[in-house]
């Protein structure tokens, strides 16, 4: 099931979510300061092109660092991105088939928002020691 949801994920939505994260991330890339966020953009758009089986935790050992970079990933990327995915969710949940992409579209909003702190696991494995 997992497979057949990600295969009508990526026709629908993933790849022009996955094309927007990683334009941002080249756009972050640019400059030194923006590295750290580029590859956060990275991470997060193959996530986005594939994001059933998987799910995000909090590490337990990001600081303020990730605090203060969140509120730089906001400003610079985070509130277009999230637009995109709160869109392409409601686009999305305008037909019966698509309510279960729709609703995985808002589960990648936070992440979207405050992408530093986070992990991208496996969802059999959110618990599991790294």
């Amino acid at each position: 099931m997992r497979t057949i949801l990600n295969v009508i994920w990526l026709v629908l939505s993933g790849f022009w979510l996955f094309l927007a994260y990683m334009l941002a991330g080249l756009l972050l890339c640019i400059t030194v300061i923006g590295i750290p966020f580029g590859i956060a953009a990275f991470r997060i758009g193959v996530y986005a092109l594939w994001p059933f089986g998987y799910t995000t935790v909090e590490r337990r050992d990001a600081g303020a660092p990730s605090c203060v970079g969140n509120v730089l990933w906001l400003v610079l990327a985070g509130w277009w991105l999230t637009l995109g995915h709160i869109a392409t969710g409601i686009a999305l949940c305008v037909t019966i088939i698509g309510i279960p992409l729709g609703i995985a579209n808002f589960k990648l909003i936070p992440v979207s928002l405050l992408p530093l702190g986070r992990d991208i696991v496996r969802t059999d494995e959110p618990f599991a020691v790294r």
